[in-house]
């Protein structure tokens, strides 16, 4: 994982976002990865953007998974869904992500709501510790990854664990071509 220094992120709630943070600690003992595989590695802030941190800590874009926050309506209620996608992709929002919400149109979700919602940061979102309604839709190709970094809820810190973890997580559903290559 380039030049991180992990540890398992349970033991360093200063590493995470409340929510994080409370979902590691509710994590299921028969899960098909150990809570302790899931590590985290503090990181300078000013880095946590997928480009500038690969290049920073020799990580690379393949191993880097992106949570983007998407939204659309139906029947006048907003429905939102996690997409996580390798950072060498883009997600297939306005196809298969609006499909998975079963809305007409899906879009990147406000920054400011996603925030909100979430009780993360921006740039730092990440699939573990979402509002419990949410979809989790995983590209298949992310699950195929031994090992990936994701966000921490934070900026000031990146989580590390095995890609078919993220495929396990509570609502979570592996799908097949959500992201396209970049």
């Amino acid at each position: 994982m380039g030049t991180l220094k992990t540890e398992p992120a349970r033991n360093r709630p200063d590493l995470l976002a409340p929510p994080v943070a409370a979902a590691l600690g509710e994590w299921p003992a028969d899960a098909p990865v150990d809570v302790d595989e899931v590590l985290v590695a503090p990181i300078d802030a000013e880095l946590a953007d997928t480009a500038a941190f690969c290049a920073a800590y020799d990580v690379g874009l393949d191993v880097s998974a992106n949570c983007v926050v998407v939204a659309g309506k139906r029947e006048g209620v907003v429905r939102y869904a996690a997409c996580i996608i390798l950072a060498t992709t883009r997600a297939d929002v306005n196809g298969v992500a609006r499909r998975a919400l079963d809305v007409r149109k899906a879009s990147f979700a406000p920054m400011a709501e996603a925030v909100e919602l979430t009780g993360m940061e921006y740039g730092g979102i990440t699939p573990i510790g979402l509002p419990a309604a949410w979809p989790i839709l995983v590209d298949s190709r992310v699950i195929a990854t031994p090992h990936v970094i994701i966000g921490s809820g934070v900026r000031h810190s990146k989580i590390a664990l095995p890609g078919p973890a993220l495929g396990a997580l509570p609502n979570a559903r592996v799908v097949e071509e959500l992201a396209r290559p970049a």
